[in-house]
């Protein structure tokens, strides 16, 4: 892969992986909410995936099974779905589903995951919640949000505690938590390595999949092209950092049509 264009990169991350993918359900330890995995695997690394306001998991299960497909355990809590979430309770869940994933034998005991290669990621909200986890649980050792919603207690706050790379991915016409104030902020205060990008075209809702009754209350609908590009995207970054496969850094390094590099303070290939 060595050599290769971001484009050609993102042609390949956009698509499947090599793995089998197996579904379960995080009720059965106490936690309600998904986990893909791959079918097999020892010291797999992971991510734990905080929804959006008002938004059900299953809105995220192409890009758990994608993340899956790619050697990648993914968690989502289907907690905190009301009006009134908490990211602060969600951001305590996304750490409960990493006890989980370490502690836990997936599948039939033929998967298990390395506690040192553990992420979170979210959207909207659940980003925010992402950050918060992120910055009070010295296991995590990458962030990703898509849409990022400041939150209570404060991501912006929790960002300037978190030094470990984040890819922040914001919508262009997100009316709800427009990047300025939101995605941007977060990445500005962040102190690791930080990289921000804007799809300009793609709302708030762009990342999340399928139709749901929230968009009558919410701006925008799932778009195809946003998904596609945020599967491809954070399976680089994760692969990058949790696994140190240098092999997707063209992505994560160069311009990408509809998802141009905004803002970067150190590269996150490097770490």
């Amino acid at each position: 892969m060595s050599g290769y264009s971001a484009k050609q990169v993102l042609d390949q991350l956009s698509r499947p992986g090599e793995h089998p993918v197996l579904r379960g359900d995080l009720a059965l330890v106490g936690l309600p909410g998904l986990v893909y995995t791959p079918a097999s695997g020892l010291g797999l690394p992971a991510v734990a995936f905080g929804h959006g306001w008002l938004q059900p998991v299953t809105r995220y299960r192409a890009l758990l099974r994608h993340l899956a497909s790619w050697g990648i355990v993914a968690a989502a809590p289907g907690t905190q779905r009301g009006p009134l979430m908490s990211s602060r309770l969600l951001a305590g869940n996304l750490r409960t589903a990493l006890d989980v994933c370490t502690g836990v034998r997936l599948g039939e005991g033929a998967i298990s995951v390395d506690p040192e290669r553990l992420a979170v990621a979210g959207h909207s909200m659940g980003g925010g919640a992402a950050v918060l986890a992120a910055a009070d649980d010295s296991r995590v050792r990458a962030v990703v949000t898509l849409a990022a919603s400041e939150v209570r207690p404060s991501a912006l706050d929790a960002a300037r505690r978190v030094t470990v790379p984040g890819l922040h991915l914001a919508g262009g016409e997100d009316r709800i938590a427009p990047p300025v104030g939101h995605a941007e902020a977060i990445a500005q205060a962040w102190t690791g390595p930080v990289q921000y990008r804007v799809l300009p075209k793609t709302s708030h809702l762009g990342f999340a999949e399928g139709r749901h009754w929230s968009e009558l209350v919410l701006d925008g609908k799932g778009e195809r092209a946003a998904q596609r590009l945020a599967r491809a995207m954070l399976t680089a970054f994760l692969l990058r950092v949790l696994k140190g496969e240098k092999k997707w850094n063209a992505l994560l390094e160069e311009d990408v049509k509809g998802a141009p590099l905004a803002y970067q303070r150190a590269a996150l290939t490097l770490r």
